[in-house]
């Protein structure tokens, strides 16, 4: 591995899941590792606006390659929301289980459940900048189901499947999610990145 890569979160759920999708053929540095604990921007309308802000502070701070992501949930009978406010859905000093309150409560005994995980992550890479995208469909559930996951994963049931995020194997999550597709196009890229 001769290329050292910040990962710029402080989320840990994301860094570990990154981790295991790189699966060992990167090296990804933690915010820790750096010892940044700044609390990092995140005031953009869009993923892709998220994503970047969080990439560029962190490159014009430490001046090292780094990428972020931002992920998103878009339900249909919310006209796409929660979308770039799905972590702080329920408020500024919210957690997951407030997100998701307040989501089905929005939702209802609504038959119309349908949405996507959407995530983008900004790589900067010798001072350009690239996007990636990763989207999986599904539907919302009325209650939460599993232990496993983060965010809405217990209310999340991918397409084709009949288990929520929080209930499948992290190793399955991590194969088939949208922060998955869009990682493994960002790892492709720089398997072939010619400097």
């Amino acid at each position: 591995m001769e290329h050292k890569f910040v990962f710029a979160t402080n989320n840990k759920h994301k860094l570990d899941e990154v981790k295991e999708i790189a699966g060992g053929k990167f090296d990804i540095l933690s915010l820790n590792e750096i010892n940044c604990i700044d609390t990092i921007p995140e005031d953009q309308e869009t993923l892709e606006g998220n994503a970047l802000q969080k990439a560029r502070y962190i490159y014009e701070k430490c001046k090292i390659s780094c990428f972020a992501d931002d992920t998103g949930l878009e339900v249909d009978i919310l006209n796409g929301k929660p979308g770039v406010y799905s972590a702080r859905y329920a408020g500024v000093n919210c957690d997951f289980n407030d997100n998701i309150e307040k989501l089905l409560l929005e939702m209802g005994d609504t038959p119309y459940r349908n949405a996507r995980f959407r995530t983008i992550v900004a790589l900067i890479l010798d001072e350009k900048e690239y996007f990636f995208e990763g989207e999986i469909n599904g539907v919302i559930i009325n209650e939460k189901r599993g232990i496993g996951g983060f965010g809405y994963d217990p209310v999340f049931i991918p397409e084709g499947l009949t288990e929520t995020f929080a209930e499948l194997p992290s190793f399955i999550k991590n194969s088939i999610s949208h922060r998955a597709i869009a990682m493994e196009k960002l790892f492709y890229f720089l398997r072939h990145y010619q400097r």
